[in-house]
């Protein structure tokens, strides 16, 4: 089972690579495996991570913007659905992972 945490290496914008910087130091910190996938670098990566969020997830104009978080080939979400689970302490639910015992989620 792998986290994989599709990014964009040379976007342009602060924005999306603070966000992509968040996820990647958050599951760093936690020691939580994940595989950085550049959508940058492969057309093919991209043209999937596009075709597996779900259309609910997908924005109204335009393509969904990185990063997007995958377990395996299940959609976990992007980064505001991240980041509400980061502020609710339920990020291991999110991700699809047993709680860590510090967590919250590991609370009866």
């Amino acid at each position: 089972m792998v986290i994989r945490v599709f990014i964009a290496s040379s976007s342009g914008s602060v924005v999306i690579k603070k966000r992509q910087q968040d996820i990647v130091q958050f599951l760093e910190a936690n020691k939580i495996g994940f595989e950085e996938v550049d959508i940058t670098m492969s057309e093919e990566q991209r043209r999937w991570m596009y075709k597996n969020i779900p259309q609910e997830k997908q924005p109204a104009q335009g393509n969904p913007l990185p990063p997007q978080i995958f377990h395996d080939d299940q959609y976990c979400g992007d980064y505001d659905s991240f980041f509400e689970s980061k502020e609710s302490n339920t990020v291991f639910t999110f991700l699809g992972l047993k709680p860590s015992l510090a967590s919250k989620e590991s609370e009866p």
